[in-house]
């Protein structure tokens, strides 16, 4: 298993120094933006989709440092009721996939999306309780009119350009924010090409289980972000985890992301990564660092250190002498 960074938390420094750094500390990958919600500072989709010189420039670097690109991301909402912020995102998704196929990288990173409540809705409604009743018509809408229609259509243009791996973040505000509602848009898609980019910091707050979700996803994990949260136990006492109060009110928060060992101590990652192993994952495992009490390069350091030592595996063993 490879450790890798998703490189946007990076964007105020060019890509060349951007790897330097990263290869500086031992990092063997790098995840860029390419759009969407991310960002594209590091690369820009559209414009190197037109020229193959600066496609091979792109790939000279990384090679130059040492590492492999281990996905695009370019996370967004391409099912948003703004038609004009659908397209956007989908646009980003399509440019994204066609400069994969070019890379030769077969994954693209995003989220599932999360559609309005109906035809003309001017706001995604994501729905979270199934009464009123309501609640449960809307849903019916947004899975069966808009989001399984949409991503039948996507995969086969993602497969059709060599992106065998769609990986979508489980992120809370999207239709796929926990593994059963994953698995449910891999199952109605072809059952393969649909798969999970685990984050285990946005279901440590929803009250998963990062192991147990590990190994029930098992293969449709297909890549991974190193990410961590620290939950308030007081302030969740008083008002639970749902909390909209913005992130940099950290003190007043029910849950804050953190750099990696921050909020989950070395036994838990270790199991995580274990839990990997058993079900064949080792592909990598990107840093995204978005911990609001530490600079960009502190928590990234930081992370690197801590998974450095959890990550510390000799070769499989091919027998048990002692069984």
């Amino acid at each position: 298993m490879k450790l890798g960074v998703l490189s946007v938390i990076l964007a105020n420094d060019s890509l060349d120094e951007t790897l330097k750094y990263l290869s500086g500390f031992g990092v063997s990958a790098v995840e860029l933006g390419c759009g969407g919600y991310p960002g594209n500072a590091h690369c820009k989709p559209a414009e190197l989709l037109k020229d193959d010189a600066k496609i091979k420039e792109l790939k000279k670097l990384v090679d130059e440092n040492g590492m492999i690109i281990s996905a695009l991301s370019c996370h967004g909402n391409p099912v948003h009721p703004d038609k004009k912020l659908a397209a956007d995102f989908h646009g980003d998704f399509e440019n994204a996939v066609l400069l994969a196929e070019k890379l030769g990288v077969d994954t693209v990173i995003t989220f599932s999306g999360c559609p309005g409540d109906y035809d003309g809705a001017k706001y995604p409604n994501w729905v979270t309780c199934p009464w009123p009743p309501d609640f449960l018509d809307i849903l019916e809408y947004q899975w069966n009119d808009v989001l399984i229609p949409y991503w039948k259509k996507t995969s086969e243009f993602a497969k059709n350009h060599g992106v065998t791996k769609i990986a979508l973040e489980m992120h809370p505000g999207f239709c796929a924010y926990n593994p059963e509602t994953l698995l449910k848009l891999r199952n109605a898609i072809d059952g393969k090409t649909i798969g999970a980019n685990f984050d285990p910091s946005h279901l440590f707050w929803q009250g998963i289980d990062p192991v147990k979700a590990i190994t029930d996803l098992g293969p449709a994990i297909q890549h991974f972000h190193a990410k961590d949260v620290r939950i308030d136990n007081y302030n969740t006492a008083a008002n639970g985890v749902l909390d909209t109060k913005h992130y940099t009110d950290e003190i007043n928060r029910s849950w804050v992301f953190r750099s990696v060992g921050y909020g989950h101590n070395m036994q838990v990652w270790r199991d995580m990564i274990s839990a990997l192993r058993l079900i064949g994952y080792d592909h990598v495992m990107s840093i995204e660092h978005e911990d609001s009490l530490m600079t960009p390069k502190e928590g990234l350091e930081k992370a690197i250190y801590f998974l450095q030592q959890a990550m510390i595996f000799q070769a499989k063993p091919t027998e048990i002498s002692w069984a």
